[in-house]
């Protein structure tokens, strides 16, 4: 099995995408640049989008994941959700099945948050609406992340010291749910 990410420091961080392949067995591959978003990774006119369309067009895939810059999708949702319709039209093209790694809200009462023009709940709806939207449209999985850092917001730290970044417990429940999302689909194949 090979799993392709598409993201950012959201992905990287805490070698999160050896997490994946140590919890799905799978060769993992990521794509990442701090700060990118989506539509970077179908800019034919940069490193890290050619690279991105290359491997869709020659590489075998069987799961593509798609993580959007930290609040983009809420900022800029129509070109979010034109950016993972684009990139769902190449991976299921490519036969793979795109997964898209829905985010979460900043620390509730950290500056990130704080320098926000909206509330912690908000951020969290805002993302979820966008994400959970873009999988209805484009028949994608979705690793609801956000909605579990939401659910244990009260109860566990997952944040890295800078309120928006995971910390290793964070990256870890992201790779948790990831590869849960991957593995349950692909027993399901497998019957």
């Amino acid at each position: 099995m090979r799993i392709l990410m598409l993201g950012n420091s959201f992905t990287f961080y805490n070698d999160m995408p050896d997490m994946l392949a140590k919890l799905t067995g799978a060769g993992v591959v990521a794509h990442t640049r701090g700060g990118a978003m989506l539509s970077e990774q179908l800019n034919p006119d940069t490193k890290m989008g050619a690279s991105t369309l290359k491997s869709l067009e020659n590489e075998k895939w069987d799961y593509v994941v798609l993580q959007e810059r930290s609040n983009a999708q809420m900022v800029s949702r129509i070109r979010f959700l034109k950016s993972v319709a684009d990139l769902c039209d190449k991976i299921h093209s490519a036969g793979a099945v795109p997964v898209l790694y829905a985010t979460w809200a900043y620390k509730k009462g950290s500056h990130s948050m704080n320098s926000l023009n909206m509330t912690y709940d908000e951020m969290y709806h805002g993302i979820y609406s966008a994400y959970h939207e873009a999988a209805e449209i484009n028949h994608a999985l979705v690793a609801d992340v956000g909605k579990r850092f939401y659910e244990l917001s009260e109860s566990q730290n997952l944040y890295a010291e800078d309120g928006y970044h995971p910390n290793e417990e964070g990256s870890k429940i992201a790779a948790e749910l990831l590869a849960e999302q991957i593995l349950l689909l692909r027993r399901t194949k497998d019957l």
